[in-house]
């Protein structure tokens, strides 16, 4: 499954990538204003990727198709896993990642992040990647198939800096979702930078600020 992608750049010959993806039944263009807030500047050029999730019939929205990462069988979001249709999902953005490398950025000099569904995406991949990257960014989401991530997590990944944020108001994915996942991720050892915010599912300036914060932070140690 070769993902479509929507690209930018700040700058002739990045130095980094931060590939992000999107939530359930939105696309690509959705965060491209957001990474236009971000002031990367001391990092050098970026290249923003935006992947487009495939078109999938999705359960809890009685079976209407959308661009979905993976299926939602039920609104108890651990309690019953498309784990086909997230392992799927992450093969495709496993190639992504692959033609980054390709293209001259070190695994070291990528960060993967997502929102709600593309949160869970980033995690399950970046924890699962087999080489060292710059770091995670979780927004409003929470972390699939979590019994078998200690399991499955690469030895390369096992301290990569991970960035959750949430809304303390989020009606989608509760806030114990997220918090839930936080603690996970620091009982195996993740560094996580934790925030939540006054607002709903969703993503606010102060979060833009954090985040932007935290990734000139990441990818000048990487440099």
């Amino acid at each position: 499954m070769a993902l479509e992608t929507i690209e930018i750049q700040t700058g002739d010959q990045p130095r980094a990538t931060v590939l992000l993806m999107h939530g359930l039944g939105a696309d690509g263009n959705d965060f491209v204003p957001i990474a236009r807030e971000l002031d990367l500047s001391r990092v050098g050029p970026v290249r923003f990727v935006f992947p487009n999730a495939p078109i999938l019939p999705v359960t809890i929205n009685g079976g209407y198709p959308m661009p979905a990462w993976y299926d939602i069988l039920g609104a108890d979001l651990a309690a019953r896993e498309d784990e086909a249709g997230l392992r799927q999902s992450q093969a495709a953005i496993e190639a992504l990642l692959a033609r980054e490398k390709s293209r001259g950025i070190a695994a070291d000099r990528i960060v993967i992040a997502g929102f709600s569904q593309g949160c869970a995406m980033a995690l399950m991949t970046g924890l699962r990647h087999a080489e060292r990257l710059a770091g995670i960014v979780g927004l409003s989401g929470y972390l699939p198939l979590a019994a078998t991530t200690v399991a499955e997590r690469h030895d390369a990944n096992a301290q990569t800096p991970i960035f959750l944020g949430h809304g303390r108001h989020d009606d989608v994915v509760p806030l114990r979702s997220a918090i839930a996942a936080r603690d996970a991720l620091q009982a195996m050892g993740n560094p996580v930078e934790w925030h939540d915010y006054a607002m709903p599912h969703s993503v606010c300036m102060d979060e833009i600020s954090d985040l932007n914060h935290w990734l000139v932070g990441v990818l000048a140690e990487a440099a």
